[in-house]
């Protein structure tokens, strides 16, 4: 990895964000103290953890395959750390059964996990991280092995948890829309550096850069001749496909602060909530268009003649890269994030 300055505040929902191999995992588990950083430190709450062991920090990680114990009950697996620090017994009850009330599991601790479902299975290992409730709560893509519908179900149920416990939660995931849609802040990893810092909106409205543009969500890259041909200005740019309006060619003269491009619709790909729209420009280079499945779509059959439009202000500036889009020119480069207003963990 590069080298990373990473701050995040107290109560945040924050998600590392990227795809396999991008560093992500290796941040969490040099949090946690599974592993030990060649250079800088980790601090929580200002004191500084880098030489302690992963149980004398005030974290605690939620792995992907849960790591339930299958030979003991919900209760048993929920309060096994305190038994091991040999907390009282009534104290331990009260714990567990806060714990489990916490993610709404009251009822079940005398099931064994074998009985539960995915998605109860995932809830017991979070009040077993939750039962000290600690300062940070580390999860490394604790969702990936629940289907599709359980998956949006317990992402809105994590979020609300993390209001209503108001821990810390550093959240691994490699699914855009689950960061978008979870977090406060979210940090997008690529070749082992942090590429973009900011929140949801900021991330997907205002990419920082190429392969930020590209990761999160879908987007078109205009640069180039095609570029200048369209805005004036060689780009690069990111526009996103739900900026763009598509009609029928028109002889109509340009308004201000808009953008527009001729073109032919090269394909149409029907995607149930929407359409997407591939036009190659009279300029040059190919733009996705997404159009609501309830629009009108008869000027979108291919080989059609079409208008694009957009506003200027949805042309967003990239950095200018020599390489391809998402390439990172260089990747020994740190990465500097600037500090939340709120105090750090």
């Amino acid at each position: 990895m590069a080298g990373i300055d990473l701050d995040v505040g107290h109560g945040e929902f924050f998600s590392l964000l990227g795809p396999s191999g991008s560093g992500k995992t290796t941040t969490l588990r040099l949090i946690a103290g599974f592993e030990e950083p060649t250079a800088g430190s980790v601090e929580l709450a200002g004191q500084d953890v880098t030489g302690l062991a992963p149980y004398e920090r005030d974290v605690h990680t939620v792995f992907q395959d849960y790591a339930l114990f299958p030979h003991m009950t919900v209760e048993q697996n929920v309060g096994y750390a305190l038994k091991v620090r040999k907390v009282p017994r009534a104290e331990r009850a009260e714990r567990v059964r806060a714990a489990l009330a916490s993610v709404r599991l009251e009822g079940h601790g005398r099931r064994r996990p074998a009985q539960l479902s995915g998605g109860q299975r995932q809830r017991v290992a979070l009040a077993r991280a939750l039962v000290d409730r600690p300062a940070v709560l580390l999860l490394d893509e604790p969702l990936a092995a629940l289907d599709l519908q359980l998956r949006g179900r317990m992402q809105a149920e994590l979020k609300e948890l993390q209001r209503e416990v108001g821990i810390t939660f550093v959240f691994v995931t490699h699914d855009q829309g689950e960061a978008l849609s979870m977090s406060d802040r979210v940090a997008v990893f690529n070749a082992g550096r942090i590429e973009q810092v900011g929140t949801p909106a900021e991330v997907y409205e205002k990419p920082a850069t190429a392969f930020v543009a590209g990761f999160v969500g879908v987007s078109n890259l205009l640069t180039g001749e095609p570029a200048r041909r369209v805005t004036g200005a060689p780009g690069p740019y990111s526009i996103r496909p739900e900026r763009i309006t598509l009609s029928a060619p028109s002889a109509e003269r340009e308004a201000a602060g808009e953008h527009r491009a001729g073109g032919t619709v090269a394909d149409v790909v029907y995607l149930g909530h929407a359409v997407r729209v591939l036009v190659d420009l009279d300029a040059g280079g190919r733009l996705t268009v997404l159009r609501h499945a309830g629009e009108p779509a008869t000027e979108a059959a291919p080989g059609a003649r079409v208008l694009l439009r957009w506003p200027a202000a949805h042309a967003v500036p990239l950095p200018a890269d020599p390489g391809e889009p998402g390439t990172d020119p260089d990747p020994g480069a740190p990465a500097t994030v600037p500090a939340p207003a709120r105090g750090p963990h």
